[in-house]
């Protein structure tokens, strides 16, 4: 059995995995690391899905790394242009020989004598088992589960004759035209899809048991085109990103606030994109904007598709599955050869690992989110957690930012190892996620929870996270260092 010592063990080599590794080496080069990724290339998510029209729903301003501009003239980019920008950091950032390729990780444990991780994994074309140990580990594997995607149970699933497709797992070059294909969700991956089929000559329903609040903005950023007229490129990039940042949390906030006018305020703006498409019962949701995911359509490609008839949205609870469509509750049949679920992820808390301490089993679900970022009693091992209010990639960066600023620490008091504790009597339980999502609440038990204070709280917000994460004393009575 092979065996390789580092630093640091980065778990993931996607947005967050690479983002990290490119922070170790611009802020701490004398830490040595590698990156353990369990498939057989770079870009998580975005190597994974395959679906049409696969895109960021956040901008790519925020949504890319605060230290590498993003030049590309589009604010919500395709898979296959944030796939190339991945690329382009890793090897800006001589980050690709450090990745080691279908190493999947099985279990994580902890000595607390020796201050070391051990970590187990398993090749996932050969079998060979690997141990690697290290003094951090950063559990970069995102939330969900890479194998299978969330589809319910439908009453004779096993009737329909046609083709029933996750976009998890997208089929190549499937053909849609002339076919009539019914997408059943109405997320973020179920807004993307619609557009793309019907451009692609399906005929397309959007089948929906409730509705989501959607909004069309520009693909396009005037203002940001503007400042990049005006300064130089990574002045332009860092004053549009601020101004995006602002945005979002002015919004989020707003939405908060005044929840009924906002509301209007959305659905005045669908109704615009949608013509003559009635709004009700199709877009307006029986939830407050951002209880949920917002959902956004780049320069209203869904609203138009709809408005020039190459697609429709159907609310309604499904009966049961025929030869050939969908019995709807309501009586109405839906004729279908393709049959998309786009309903949902499975979340999968650390990808699934085994996380032992001192050889015993450790129950993340009993634990505190610890900044956003550690769990407690849980040594040397970071997290990262994007917002679900804003890009993912904000979060992640200002975690890697505090994550080398308590590296320095360390070394700079010859410790060796750091542990979150909770010193509060009155500390109360709050779920991680704050959204009111299927897939969040069906994983909510298996989660580790925030605090109903700081430093237990995540706050959803850029700027409180700024100031805790990048300017307040590393140094703090809940952290333990030894």
């Amino acid at each position: 059995m092979n065996t390789t010592h580092t630093d640091c063990i980065i778990i993931g080599a996607g947005l967050s995995g690479i983002g990290a590794a490119c922070h170790l080496s611009r802020k701490n080069p004398d830490k040595t690391y590698v990156i353990l990724e369990a498939r057989a290339e770079l870009g998580g998510t975005w190597s994974l899905f395959k679906y049409p029209g696969i895109r960021s729903d956040s901008d790519m301003y925020t949504f890319g790394y605060s230290f590498k501009i993003w030049e590309d003239q589009k604010s919500f980019a395709d898979g296959p242009s944030i796939l190339k920008y991945l690329n382009e950091a890793a090897d800006e950032y001589q980050v690709r020989d450090h990745i080691r390729y279908q190493q999947s990780a099985v279990s994580y444990n902890f000595d607390t004598k020796e201050k070391l991780w051990t970590v187990t994994t398993v090749n996932s074309s050969t079998a060979e088992q690997t141990v690697y140990t290290c003094q951090f580990i950063f559990s970069c594997s995102g939330y969900y589960n890479y194998s299978k995607g969330y589809t319910p149970e439908f009453k004779d699933q096993s009737h329909f004759e046609g083709q029933i497709i996750h976009p998890q797992q997208w089929p190549d070059k499937l053909a849609v035209a002339n076919k009539k294909v019914v997408v059943i969700g109405s997320g973020a991956t179920a807004v993307t899809i619609v557009p793309e089929l019907a451009t692609e000559g399906a005929q397309v329903v959007m089948l929906q048991r409730s509705p989501t609040y959607i909004a069309a903005l520009p693909n396009k950023d005037k203002i940001a085109a503007r400042l990049k007229r005006l300064f130089p490129k990574k002045i332009a990039y860092r004053l549009i990103r601020y101004k995006n940042i602002f945005y979002s949390i002015i919004f989020f906030n707003l939405c908060k606030l005044f929840p009924e006018a906002m509301k209007n305020f959305i659905i005045k703006g669908a109704k615009k994109g949608l013509g003559d498409f009635p709004v009700d019962p199709h877009f307006i949701p029986n939830y407050n904007p951002w209880e949920q995911r917002f959902c956004i359509a780049p320069n209203g490609d869904f609203f138009r598709a709809i408005r020039k008839g190459k697609a429709t949205v159907v609310t309604d609870h499904i009966d049961r599955f025929l030869p050939h469509g969908i019995l709807l509750k309501s009586g109405e049949t839906l004729a279908a050869d393709i049959i998309i679920t786009a309903t949902g992820l499975n979340l999968l808390a650390f990808g699934g690992v085994k996380i032992l301490l001192d050889s015993e089993p450790f129950d993340v679900s009993k634990s505190f989110v610890y900044k956003g970022l550690m769990l407690s009693d849980l040594p040397n091992f970071f997290i990262f957690v994007g917002y679900t209010n804003a890009s993912w990639t904000l979060k992640s960066d200002l975690t890697s930012e505090y994550i080398s600023r308590v590296l320095k620490y360390l070394d700079k008091h010859n410790y060796k190892a750091v542990e979150a504790k909770v010193i509060e009597t009155d500390l109360k339980p709050v779920p991680l996620l704050n959204l009111n999502s299927g897939y969040i609440n069906r994983a909510a038990n298996t989660l580790p929870s925030q605090g109903n204070k700081a430093p237990w709280r995540i706050y959803q917000n850029y700027v409180l996270d700024y100031k805790m994460l990048r300017l307040d004393s590393v140094k703090d009575k809940r952290l333990r260092f030894f």
